[in-house]
């Protein structure tokens, strides 16, 4: 069938989409480091209590402190690429929403849980004992199923061939698991955080442990996360490269010179991030890995767009030229910054600060 009556129309934008397009791959690029410090970080401390060993409570510890700040902030700088991508895409993002609702109203509840499990982890730490693992575990899977929903939900309004089946199922109860692309998107994501992850606690360990005798320990301790993990995330790149429908993968391919440029540089760099990590060259292995990140979500943007090329293109937008609200979201986005900036200080200079 045609989709294309059940896509809401697009509703006018104040100011060029280019605008908005910039400010959601910058506060993206925040939250998406954040959040997967966030995640990797719980599942490296979930795999260590696992184990069991008591030599690695030092790195389990550390974690602890710091896991409530990360979720913290992966949150608050979710919330504006989350809006932007709204007013980008809002028919179809808004539209996969509706058909998935019950999941989505959901991630509320499992933030929250996780939140609140990352505190008594943190502040009970000494006191919990053996029942670390079961807070630690609980922050995990919280998470886990949040991206989860998330890879659903991204998907899901890719997909406006799917969405007649709100048809046979008004409930609010739809996931896109006959996509696939989902598995192997979710999993690439998942490997992605305890790459990043790995990478923090190594960067973490070789600029605050200088009187720490062990901190070398756990700087290669990390790299070697970030290096076996990045290896699993190239495989499943491949295989999500694999799922992509043939018109997108195609692009990345050879079929357009900008998608197989990125595609390739990015490819290349990360091989280039694993030969430094190896080595244990923990500040360039940093900036290539940075830079792949930064580079594959813009590749992230232009497979969207290529996916919903026979329906809308984002430039078509119709703009009313009231510029007003930019102005004023870029005085108060400097404002933030400047806050943020003294909290991040503060938190860092005063061992009192908890919260």
């Amino acid at each position: 069938m045609d989709p294309t009556p059940l896509i809401p129309q697009a509703l006018p934008i104040p100011v060029e989409w280019g605008w908005f397009y910039l400010f959601q791959m910058l506060t993206f690029i925040l939250h998406i480091l954040v959040m997967n410090v966030m995640l990797g970080s719980s599942i490296i401390a979930l795999v260590h209590h696992l184990r069991g060993k008591a030599e690695s409570e030092p790195l389990t510890r550390s974690i602890s402190l710091k896991l409530p700040f990360t979720i913290a902030f992966a949150v608050n700088f979710g919330v504006a690429p989350l809006l932007f991508i709204q007013v980008l895409y809002g028919q179809f993002l808004y539209t996969s929403s509706v058909l998935m609702s019950v999941y989505w109203i959901s991630v509320v509840g499992l933030v929250i849980l996780a939140y609140g499990s990352a505190y008594i982890y943190d502040f009970r730490y000494v006191s919990l004992g053996a029942l670390r693992t079961v807070f630690i575990a609980v922050t995990t899977l919280c998470l886990l199923a949040t991206a989860f929903i998330y890879t659903n939900n991204m998907t899901l309004m890719l997909s406006p061939l799917t969405w007649a089946e709100y048809f046979e199922n008004p409930w609010g109860t739809i996931l896109n698991l006959g996509d696939p692309t989902v598995l192997p998107r979710y999993l690439h994501i998942v490997v992605s955080s305890i790459a990043v992850a790995g990478l923090a606690l190594a960067l973490l360990y070789k600029f605050t442990g200088k009187n720490d005798p062990t901190a070398q320990r756990w700087v290669k301790h990390g790299v070697d996360w970030y290096a076996y993990s990045t290896m699993v995330q190239m495989a499943l790149g491949l295989w999500f490269l694999t799922a992509l429908p043939e018109h997108v993968s195609s692009l990345l391919l050879g079929g357009s010179l900008p998608h197989t440029l990125v595609f390739a540089t990015g490819a290349i760099l990360g091989i280039f991030s694993i030969s430094n990590a190896l080595s244990y060259n923990v500040v360039s292995t940093a900036i290539l890995s940075l830079t792949t990140i930064i580079l594959m979500l813009f590749l992230r943007d232009m497979v969207r767009d290529a996916y919903l090329a026979p329906y809308f293109h984002v430039s078509d937008r119709v703009v009313t030229g009231e510029y007003l609200p930019l102005v004023l979201f870029i005085l108060t986005l400097a404002a933030g910054l400047c806050v943020l900036a003294w909290m991040l200080r503060t938190a860092a200079t005063d061992s009192e600060v908890r919260s």
